[in-house]
């Protein structure tokens, strides 16, 4: 791995997203989207997918003049059209608009529909949190992951991300349906490692450890099991309901084409009307209460979101790590 100035990263981002036609303003946001996904050590949704989000532009399924519109609403419920823009963008655009929302309801949720990957589903929760809100929102997928009992993919590995804002470090769940998401297969393959449990069948139908083998059968291994299943198959209906966009049977199994999704933002703001919901102490009880010793390990046990913070210092202070090959790619596209 070559460690490179964060603020060379964002520059070069937001160079190449000038050159393929989003206006300054965009490309700022847009690029600062991807540079900080990997500052926060999320590399696969970082500078690793940025070449393939430039594809999708080139090939036209990405509209970089594009931006999300309201097509109704109802209260604190509304529903956009993201008209195939770029997917980070609608996102944030989104769920900035569910916290102006919580603001004067209390709560605010947007569906959307036709949009494009989102990327690091977690920025959505850490621009959430950061605003001092607590942040709900998910994202279906191309059929990806096969039904607990079956070896077809029907399901979405469909992201969700839950974040409560705390002053000492806001606590954010970014999980995929799966034991691990294809982007950290994608991540755990090219360093060459085996992954730490049991991620997936290969193509015997025998769990396997090694990322490439569960690559190539599509047969990631559901969190929970058929829990897993079932939570994927419920957040894809709510998704496609809420915004009256494509389900996942109705997404292109091509994962470079993977547009057309419907997505949810829900921001509840718990000191709405002065009234302290979820006071901040109740937070730091529950993390302090979970600061308990690492079995078989000097290290303590983490909360959701603790491990991003220090990679962030880290990447901040020494560089952020990028793949050689993948840096060349980018740099060549300048």
């Amino acid at each position: 791995m070559l460690r490179i100035p964060y603020s060379e990263l964002l520059e070069t981002l937001q160079r190449i997203l000038l050159k393929v036609g989003l206006d300054r303003p965009r490309a700022a946001l847009c690029g600062q989207l991807f540079a900080e996904t990997s500052r926060d050590g999320v590399y696969s949704h970082g500078l690793n997918r940025f070449p393939l989000f430039i594809s999708m532009i080139r090939s036209g399924f990405v509209d970089v003049h594009a931006q999300a519109e309201r097509v109704s609403t109802s209260g604190a419920l509304e529903r956009w059209d993201g008209k195939s823009g770029p997917g980070n963008l609608n996102a944030y655009q989104c769920m900035d608009q569910v916290i102006a929302l919580s603001r004067l309801h209390g709560l605010g949720c947007v569906a959307l529909a036709n949009t494009n990957h989102w990327m690091r589903g977690g920025t959505y929760g850490w621009q959430a949190a950061e605003a001092g809100v607590i942040g709900i929102c998910w994202t279906n997928t191309s059929p990806n992951l096969p039904p607990w009992g079956t070896s077809e993919p029907r399901l979405g590995n469909n992201p969700l991300v839950i974040a409560v804002p705390r002053k000492q470090g806001h606590v954010v769940l970014d999980m995929a349906m799966s034991q691990f998401s294809y982007g950290a297969l994608a991540s755990y393959r090219m360093s060459g490692e085996l992954l730490p449990v049991e991620g997936g069948f290969n193509s015997e139908g025998m769990l396997t450890r090694f990322p490439a083998a569960i690559e190539s059968s599509k047969r990631p291994l559901p969190i929970g099991y058929w829990k897993g299943s079932g939570l994927a198959l419920l957040l894809d209906l709510v998704a496609a309901t809420l915004s009256r966009g494509c389900a996942t049977y109705q997404i292109d199994a091509a994962a470079e084409r993977e547009s057309r999704l419907s997505q949810v933002f829900i921001a509840i703001d718990p000191s709405f009307a002065g009234q302290e919901y979820f006071p901040a102490e109740v937070a730091d009880q529950v993390i302090a209460n979970l600061q308990l010793p690492f079995q078989s390990a000097d290290e303590h046990v983490r909360y959701p979101g603790e491990r991003v913070l220090r990679t962030r210092e880290e990447n901040m202070r020494q560089g952020v790590p990028v793949d050689p090959t993948i840096w060349r790619q980018v740099q060549e596209m300048v």
